[in-house]
């Protein structure tokens, strides 16, 4: 039986921080960089508190997915090497994404790079907000265990998500958060390049045997 790697998605396949974040400044146009990047040290669905100020310039009538998607389509592109890598990984191992974006506009995107058909299954927000019961749900669903997946991310909040159902981590440094900031999760290994990736999955399960 093949193990699992699941993939977040924003950061790690799409490059798309800039444009989610210039987004999310409709909504709080005194947002900085390094708050926006804070929000994603937890589950992001949860950021309100204690990290959002709000003032009187917040825009609570604009929907971020309304406005992100468009953006998205247009601005966002694959990580250079990803699809090489994703192509690479699934011979060997089963993929999933499990992401906070809605699940519509990531199959769109991997379809537009010929990705789609490489991944079991693509959970996205409206699957569930929780990170932890996206996990409960692939291991329900392909009857295994966290022995048999990693988690590939590029923030602290999906880490400590993560290793509430004992699923270890390996951190892209390419993304949302910094490699100081990555290793609060202590994730198995982080690493620099997609090239590097399949080396790491394969050093994180043979570790786990």
């Amino acid at each position: 039986m093949k193990n699992y790697i699941l993939f977040d998605f924003d950061g790690v396949i799409a490059d798309s921080f800039h444009p989610a974040f210039e987004t999310q400044k409709m909504v709080c146009p005194h947002l900085s960089e390094e708050n926006y990047r804070k929000r994603f040290e937890g589950n992001i669905n949860d950021w309100e508190d204690p990290i959002n100020v709000h003032t009187e310039d917040c825009r609570h009538d604009i929907d971020f997915f309304e406005e992100y998607i468009p953006r998205m389509k247009d601005e966002v592109q694959i990580v250079p090497r990803m699809r090489e890598v994703i192509i690479e990984l699934e011979k060997e191992y089963t993929l999933v994404v499990i992401s906070s974006t809605i699940t519509s506009p990531i199959q769109e995107f991997l379809s537009s790079h010929e990705l789609d058909s490489h991944f079991a299954w693509i959970m996205g927000n409206d699957v569930h907000q929780s990170k932890v019961e996206k996990i409960k749900m692939v291991f329900e669903k392909y009857n295994i265990t966290s022995k048999d997946c990693v988690f590939i991310t590029d923030t602290l909040g999906d880490m400590r998500e993560a290793e509430k159902m004992s699923v270890g981590t390996i951190g892209v440094t390419w993304g949302f958060h910094v490699p100081e900031t990555l290793k609060q999760g202590n994730p198995f290994r982080l690493v620099d390049s997609p090239k590097t990736l399949p080396m790491a999955v394969s050093d994180y399960f043979s570790m786990t045997k």
